[in-house]
């Protein structure tokens, strides 16, 4: 005969693993979360607000000037810019920065995150992004 006991660990560990398979993200266990959390958490917000707001200056620098040549060329259809030269934009531009600022950007150590809890308060008060910072991107961009 099956123990009761037996069969409610076995329905927890069950339940368990199979919540671990269909989630996005599992933690084995909380220890972790704290890094998680305070150090991969508030580089993620700090990097993805820079990238958001690299890709409004990087847009906004392409397209400005073709709107102005099409307004000079009275919206006539012609190019401004060579294919193979929007292609290069796109790539210098866009894939090799970000992909260098993933890569290689830290602002603090890990140690000094973990011990000054004040640092996380940057997604609360959104230092990096909110309108000020979205107009300083775009102004970035006029210039």
């Amino acid at each position: 005969m099956i123990n009761a006991a037996h069969v409610g660990v076995g329905i927890e560990g069950l339940e368990g693993a199979q919540a671990a398979r269909s989630a996005d993200y599992a933690i084995g266990q909380f220890r972790f979360l704290k890094n998680l959390l305070f150090c991969h958490g508030r580089e993620i917000y700090r990097r993805n607000s820079y990238a958001i707001g690299y890709m409004f200056y990087k847009n906004f620098l392409l397209v400005v000037p073709v709107w102005y040549y099409g307004v000079y060329s009275m919206f006539s259809g012609t190019e401004l810019y060579d294919l193979i030269l929007a292609n290069t934009y796109n790539i210098l531009y866009t894939a090799i920065p970000i992909i260098w600022f993933a890569a290689f950007d830290k602002e603090y150590e890990r140690s000094l995150l973990l011990s000054r809890p004040r640092l996380y308060h940057i997604g609360l008060d959104d230092q990096y992004f909110n309108f000020l910072m979205f107009m300083r991107w775009l102004f970035y961009g006029t210039w």
